[in-house]
Parts: C-alpha cells; sequence; structure tokens
C-alpha cells in the first residue's frame, strides 16, 4: 500500500491498495486511511486479489467516513478479484464502487 506522487497541485491522492487485503493488510490500511481523512481521495484497487471481511470493514468505514466529512472518495480501477470479493461479502459492487465517485 502506498501513496502515489501528485501529479499537479488538483490531483487528489491516491491509495494504492494490496494484492491481499486479509486481517494483517487492515490495521495499516487504517493508519493509512486517518492520515489521509478529510481529503479528497483515489482508491485505486486494481492489484487486489483476495478482498477479507476486515479490510472490506475498513473500506466501508472510510466510504461513510469520507460521506460524512462532505469528502470526494473514489475506488478507482478495481480488479475483478475486487468486484467478486465484493459480491462474496454481500456489498454491490456498483453501489459501492460508485457511491462517490467525483464529478
Amino acid at each position: 500500500m502506498s501513496h502515489a506522487p501528485e501529479t499537479g497541485d488538483h490531483a487528489p491522492p491516491v491509495l494504492e491498495l494490496p494484492e491481499f487485503l486479509d486481517l494483517k493488510a487492515a490495521a495499516p490500511l487504517v493508519g493509512q486511511l486517518l492520515a489521509l481523512r478529510g481529503e479528497e481521495l483515489s482508491i485505486d484497487a486494481s492489484r487486489v486479489q483476495r478482498l477479507g471481511g476486515q479490510c472490506l470493514q475498513v473500506l466501508l468505514s472510510a466510504a461513510m467516513t469520507w460521506k460524512a466529512d462532505e469528502a470526494p472518495l473514489a475506488f478507482i480501477n478495481p480488479s475483478p478479484d475486487f468486484i467478486e470479493g465484493l459480491k462474496r461479502l454481500g456489498i454491490a459492487p456498483a453501489e459501492f464502487i460508485d457511491q462517490e465517485l467525483p464529478q
């Protein structure tokens, strides 16, 4: 998980999710999200191969937090495995991924 460098003054930070969003990834993910709270944020899910329940809870909490803070949050480049993980855990991918996409 890393932050991509900003490419300009108006580009939001991008948080790249790791391949395996398992229990070990949950605490570092919380820390990274807390550090970016209140900022416009894009979360890149292109590398995700496995999505576990704990990390899904962290991502759901982030989505709710960004909405409450009225800050844009976008999930970009969701991998097929990320989408399948959402479905497996009972989340409608279109509603989750597209809920806060900036126009």
